[in-house]
């Protein structure tokens, strides 16, 4: 069960570096690019969040505790 559940925030993550990725590809993200020299807070906390993610499920997935042998 828990790689299971390790295997879907995986995917969780995923699903949220590529909605970051698309979203440093915005045009307000262009724009605060610009002016600023960084991405929007938006998508910096897309992809430290998918990061994180995928981070956590990959350590559930290989994590052995709680494991009969």
């Amino acid at each position: 069960m828990r790689r299971f559940v390790g295997a879907v925030v995986v995917v969780v993550g995923v699903v949220l570096v590529v909605a970051g990725l698309d979203a440093s590809d915005s045009l307000s993200s262009r724009f605060s690019r610009l002016f600023t020299g960084s991405p929007t807070d938006k998508t910096i906390w897309l992809l430290m969040g998918g990061a994180l993610a995928v981070m956590v499920g990959v350590s559930m997935v290989w994590s052995r505790r709680g494991q009969r042998a």
